[in-house]
C-alpha cells in the first residue's frame, strides 16, 4: 500500500497493518489492548511438587498439565472440585475445607469469576480468627496470584469460580 494510502487511516489502523510499535513508542488505551494476552511457556518448573495454574477457561482450569472442570479447590498438595455456583455460594461451610488444612496455609486467594465480588464480612472475619489471610480477586489476577505465592515457597491455596466467556493459557 503506498504511503498516500494511509494518510486515511487512523492510528490504530496503520498499526494493524503490520508496524508493530517501537520501544520509544508512548501506548494509547488501543495499544495496550493489544498488550494484554501474554503467553507463558514453562520450560521446568522450579518445584516439580507444586501445583501450578497453567490457564483457564469459562469451563475450568489448567493445573499443572490436568484439567478441572468448574469450580475447584487448589491446596498444597491436591486439586478438589469446589462445590460453588458463584460468589454467592461462598460462605463459612464452603471454606471448611481449607481451615481444616495442616500444615495450616497461610493465605486462600479466592478467584469470584470475571470481576471482584464482595463477600460477607463474618465469613472473611471468621477465616482472620483462624490465622488465614484471604485475598478476594477477580479469576484471573487470582490465578497469576496463586502462581506467584507458590514460586514464594508461600503455602497458599486457591478456591476458584471460572470465569465466563474467557478463553487464556497462561
Amino acid at each position: 500500500m503506498a504511503v498516500a494510502g494511509l494518510r486515511g487511516l487512523g492510528p490504530a489502523a496503520r498499526r494493524a497493518l503490520g508496524r508493530a510499535p517501537c520501544r520509544a513508542h508512548r501506548l494509547t488505551p488501543a495499544d495496550d489492548e493489544l498488550y494484554q494476552r501474554t503467553r507463558l511457556t514453562v520450560l521446568e518448573p522450579e518445584s516439580p511438587g507444586a501445583v501450578f495454574l497453567e490457564g483457564y477457561t469459562s469451563r475450568g482450569f489448567t493445573v499443572s498439565g490436568d484439567l478441572v472442570v468448574g469450580p475447584c479447590a487448589i491446596l498444597p498438595r491436591a486439586i478438589l472440585q469446589w462445590n460453588v455456583g458463584s460468589y454467592r455460594d461462598i460462605s463459612h461451610q464452603s471454606l471448611s475445607l481449607f481451615r481444616l488444612l495442616e500444615p495450616r496455609i497461610e493465605i486462600l486467594v479466592l478467584g469470584t469469576g470475571d470481576r471482584v465480588e464482595r463477600l460477607h464480612p463474618a465469613v472473611l472475619k471468621r477465616m482472620r480468627e483462624c490465622g488465614i489471610a484471604v485475598e478476594v480477586q477477580d479469576t484471573p489476577n487470582a490465578c497469576a496470584t496463586f502462581n506467584f505465592l507458590t514460586s514464594e515457597k508461600r503455602v497458599a491455596a486457591a478456591g476458584l469460580i471460572p470465569p465466563r466467556g474467557t478463553y487464556r493459557g497462561m
